[in-house]
């Protein structure tokens, strides 16, 4: 179980025992038992990092009478840590991934709240099958989809695309809709150089034509709409194409989706043609996560294009 240390450091971090001890009523729910991984920052975490957790959580699920897991986190990387876990773990048990938007210190402080909602996630029959998810303030979201909408509101993890999976309160897990089939892939490694360019007004290809000068593994480039982009940066990324290194074409929209119906100079469907992936409906944070761990598996271009393609439903 992990916590943020808060900024500036005037209110002290919790550890797993702390965590538990402001958490009244979880034995009504479950047995929990912590395992303590230190204090480390959310913005801090490495792929190798995420990996050994997988692998631990791996472990501890295995156990037959372990219902589920959670993992308490700082919410600055939540989507993207419980898409790696959710990429790397194929288990049918729930895996909940959670935090706090309040600070211990203050008397709306959520973490309480939020542990007890994971928890009864966790041991719930219902999400069995769902993968990792991410719950907050009540609802339970698919780790594929959920994105952080607000640096400070409670309700700041909701799914843009297709949607919560279900809520969690005081009368138990109400799922609303499932998960059809999830994208999964076995690592043990990622690549460390994953370059994420987003495209703003007048840009040009320059920043792409620098993620190949210092040795990029792959560019993800988050495009305008539906993947339209100027023709200097389609062209930029022709030039790292040529050198070699994977294009991904994804929207900056949190609700986008990566398409090849404009033919204009720049627009998705020259992308395709050019010979970039395609990405589908994944925001371009979670493409950069799953193009990461899929060159670490060792995927070609098509294996990239198959793991980033939208699951059937």
């Amino acid at each position: 179980m992990r916590h943020d240390p808060v900024a500036g450091g005037n209110v002290p971090a919790l550890d797993g025992a702390a965590i538990l001890a402001r958490t009244p009523g979880l034995d009504t729910i479950a047995d929990v038992e912590a395992i303590d991984r230190g204090l480390t920052p959310a913005s801090h975490f490495t792929f190798t990092t995420l990996i050994e957790i997988a692998a631990q959580l791996r472990s501890r699920l295995a156990d037959p009478g372990v219902a589920g897991a959670v993992v308490v986190q700082g919410t600055d990387t939540i989507e993207e840590t419980a898409f790696a876990w959710d990429l790397l773990l194929d288990g049918p048990k729930p895996v909940v991934v959670t935090g706090a938007m309040r600070t211990p210190d203050r008397p709306d402080y959520d973490g309480p709240s939020n542990l007890r909602g994971a928890v009864a996630a966790a041991a719930s029959p219902e999400l069995r099958d769902q993968g990792v998810v991410v719950s907050l303030a009540g609802t339970i979201e698919a780790a594929d989809d959920v994105i952080k909408l607000h640096t400070a509101a409670l309700d700041t993890f909701q799914s843009p695309y297709a949607g919560s999976l279900g809520r969690v309160g005081e009368d138990g897990v109400n799922v609303l809709r499932r998960r059809g089939l999830r994208r999964h892939v076995v690592a043990e490694r990622a690549a460390e150089r994953v370059h994420l360019v987003t495209v703003t007004l007048g840009m040009d290809g320059s920043l792409v034509d620098a993620a190949v000068a210092v040795g990029a593994d792959a560019i993800v480039v988050a495009a305008t709409g539906a993947g339209n982009t100027s023709p200097a940066v389609l062209d930029a990324a022709v030039r790292a194409m040529a050198a070699g290194v994977p294009v991904v074409l994804a929207s900056r929209c949190p609700a986008g989706r990566a398409t090849t119906d404009y033919a204009f100079p720049g627009g998705g469907a020259t992308w395709a043609r050019a010979g970039a992936i395609v990405a589908g409906t994944l925001c371009a944070p979670k493409v950069s996560v799953a193009v990461a761990l899929g060159l670490g598996a060792g995927l070609d271009r098509d294996g990239l294009g198959k793991l980033l393609a939208d699951p059937l439903p």
